[in-house]
């Protein structure tokens, strides 16, 4: 699969503040990052990197497996990481005209990409009379014009009402579906897990995990179980060498594991213990649980 975006112990320093540390991941074709951190992190510090508006204090980062230059390279990104800034008195429409007489594109594309975000009814209403959402959505859409192979987004649902947030997702979802790579940063462990196939966790500029959003930290989840007799089930749970520990609260049990176990084969050693249980279900650790284990580590 090809690679994007290669970043290797990338720093940055503002005086003694050191806003990264030796940032270090890859960005591979095709899917949907979500770069996640609390305010202050170095999400947006990393992203003004990579797209050369920021300078970097030492490390590496190339585009497209090092094969294109960085100057080249950016005409295939498109990005958003900053307010949308358009002319108020202009139309959405012309707007869009506008940034395609700067880009040297096709004016044939507006439609197209107002189609997509949704704007193509407003297409001749000024960008003053738009909300906050709708103007998030024609920069969408202006960031699009050039049919980038990836699309960067800084906070792209932040400030947003409940409606605004849910259009912004869906746009986003459709875009990667077409097969263009998205690198969206985020503070919001909900949008990360809703939108996002893979996620960079970052806390104060250095990189806790980079990988898979569903493997995000050994996350062999956890049983909830409930029987008659719940202290002769907590007793025969605790002989199993797979268990880690057990909490008791309202009448259930919740079984958290030091490696993977199957429900059948649980279900299956507490059976041969003449124990049955009226409720076993295995859950997954929330994305929230998992990030704060993380960062408390």
């Amino acid at each position: 699969m090809e690679t994007i975006l290669t970043i290797q112990n990338l720093n940055k320093r503002y005086g003694r503040l050191q806003a990264l540390k030796n940032v270090t991941f890859e960005i591979k074709k095709g899917n949907v990052y979500g770069i996640l951190g609390p305010n202050g992190s170095g999400k947006s510090t990393t992203l003004g990197i990579v797209l050369n508006v920021v300078n970097k204090t030492s490390g590496t980062y190339s585009w497209f497996d090092g094969k294109v230059a960085t100057h080249d390279a950016l005409k295939k990104v498109g990005a958003i990481i900053e307010r949308p800034n358009f002319y108020p008195y202009m139309t959405a429409e012309q707007n869009l005209k506008l940034v395609c007489n700067i880009k040297n594109i096709n004016y044939t594309k507006i439609e197209e990409k107002l189609e997509l975000v949704g704007l193509i009814e407003r297409k001749d209403s000024k960008f003053s009379t738009f909300s906050l959402g709708m103007k998030q959505r024609l920069a969408i859409a202006s960031a699009l014009l050039n049919d980038p192979e990836i699309l960067i987004l800084d906070e792209p649902t932040n400030g947003l009402d409940p409606q605004g947030i849910h259009q912004i997702r869906a746009i986003i979802k459709h875009i990667a579906a077409q097969g263009t790579t998205i690198l969206l940063a985020s503070h919001l462990l909900d949008e990360v897990e809703k939108v996002c196939s893979h996620v960079v966790v970052l806390q104060k500029g250095a990189v806790l995990y980079s990988g898979l959003v569903d493997a995000i930290s050994a996350n062999e989840g956890f049983f909830e179980l409930q029987a008659d007799d719940t202290e002769n089930l907590m007793a025969v749970l605790q002989l199993h060498p797979d268990i880690e520990k057990i909490n008791s609260e309202e009448g259930k049990l919740f079984v958290y594991l030091k490696k993977d176990l199957k429900a059948s084969d649980l279900n299956r050693f507490l059976f041969e213990k003449n124990i049955s249980v009226n409720h076993l279900v295995k859950r997954k650790n929330s994305l929230e649980e998992q990030f704060l284990e993380l960062t408390k580590k």
